[in-house]
């Protein structure tokens, strides 16, 4: 009997540690900004890209003019 009872105890202080145990909260906020930065990055891109893929085409065809 006292082996399962020093089982018990020793289970209660794993779920003591564990429930305790905070590390994880800050691997979980960091993921949480990263993937808000991301999000604003994806976001940047499809807004500029065709803006930036125009000025390219544009300042292009002032250096070579395109064949006519």
């Amino acid at each position: 009997m006292t082996q399962i009872a020093t089982m018990g105890c020793f289970m209660r202080n794993i779920i003591k540690s564990y429930v305790s145990d905070e590390s994880g909260a800050a691997a979980a906020e960091y993921a949480l900004i990263l993937a808000i930065v991301g999000a604003g990055i994806a976001g940047a891109v499809t807004l500029l890209g065709s803006n930036i893929s125009t000025a390219i085409t544009s300042a292009a065809n002032i250096i070579v003019p395109p064949a006519s």
